[in-house]
């Protein structure tokens, strides 16, 4: 004979037991994204000073063969043009040579230059234009700088929190 008080019961999960599943479930993806942002932004900041090195360094070469800096056209092109485009063309433009293979629109890793031929731009990794300018506001030689993640800074004084520059 069967215990009739055995056969009313059912096995699984009772809400409470659900509930407290899925709240665990719950805290864990929020640890775990919390903890995906801050390596992803700090991967960004390396990033930006990485180029910002790299493109300091092919500069103060350029300056070395030129005898002068890049010159300024209120954006990056002519960083672009004279530290990797001229070099690039064959024949190269007045004997010029590649100064920062990495600027290579067509092989680029770091996802660092926009569009294509001689109307590249450099660009940060957030997205948004270096800043360079010959002469500097705030170095006698010249200022690079990312405006970092916000996109926002003063465009002729001292860098902002989240910025990255040359000074």
């Amino acid at each position: 004979m069967k215990n009739p008080s055995l056969q009313n019961q059912r096995s699984g999960f009772t809400l409470i037991e659900m509930l407290v599943t899925i709240t665990i479930i719950v805290i864990l993806a929020g640890l775990s994204l919390g903890s995906f942002k801050y390596v992803i932004t700090k991967q960004a900041n390396s990033q930006a000073e990485l180029q910002i090195k790299l493109l300091e360094t092919a500069i103060e070469e350029y300056k070395l063969d030129n005898g002068e800096y890049p010159l300024d056209d209120n954006g990056t092109n002519s960083l672009y043009t004279e530290l990797y485009y001229n070099g690039a063309q064959d024949p190269p433009v007045n004997d010029a040579k590649i100064y920062l293979a990495q600027l290579d629109p067509e092989n680029n890793k770091q996802g660092w230059t926009e569009d294509t031929g001689a109307d590249v731009t450099l660009v940060d990794p957030w997205g948004a234009k270096y800043i360079y300018r010959n002469p500097g506001t705030v170095n006698p030689d010249f200022d690079l700088l990312s405006m970092g993640q916000d996109g926002v800074t003063d465009d002729n004084g001292p860098k902002s929190k989240d910025d990255h520059a040359n000074y």
